[in-house]
């Protein structure tokens, strides 16, 4: 992996997803629900939701990175799971920061894609090597990302988190 970074902070974000949201709305789609992969797809969600006037935001807890470049074998769905019932008709709005190499929105594509009417994706990055295109991209690399929310180290270590919730 090149040691070059793209390098997003708030400011960016801000125009980026704005931009993003205009491409959904001259698209001419209307989403009525948008899905979060979170956790980074949780920031897009929320902005996209304000810019396209959507207040059905869903999120589904995705777990497939653990590190810069290092990643589980697959992407696995963590509870709690998203229930599409009595939503055949409706029209869903895929959100992430990125599509790296494509796995994560795959399944979440394919997990979509029987249970509502139609389903697209929409992303602040896209990498030529994902397996999934999505319709909507603000800007396309094949650098490592650093998104302002994840480029700090946390200020409560995963341990620690942990071992409070098993406290509690």
């Amino acid at each position: 992996m090149s040691e070059q970074r793209e390098i997003l902070d708030y400011g960016t974000y801000g125009s980026a997803v704005r931009d993003l949201a205009t491409v959904v709305a001259d698209d001419g789609y209307r989403p009525e629900i948008i899905l979060a992969i979170a956790r980074g797809g949780l920031f897009v969600a929320g902005s996209l939701g304000y810019a396209l006037s959507v207040k059905n935001i869903y999120v589904m807890n995705c777990e497939y990175y653990t590190g810069v470049d290092e990643r589980l074998p697959v992407p696995v769905m963590l509870p709690p799971y998203v229930d599409f019932v009595d939503m055949k008709d409706a029209t869903v709005l895929i959100a992430d920061d990125v599509a790296d190499t494509g796995h994560t929105l795959k399944m979440v594509h394919d997990f979509c894609s029987d249970r509502v009417k139609e389903v697209r994706s929409a992303v602040l990055y896209e990498k030529s090597h994902s397996l999934v295109k999505c319709e909507y991209v603000w800007k396309r690399t094949d650098q490592w990302i650093n998104f302002p929310w994840s480029t700090e180290p946390p200020v409560v270590s995963a341990e620690d988190a942990r071992h409070r919730v098993a406290d509690a």
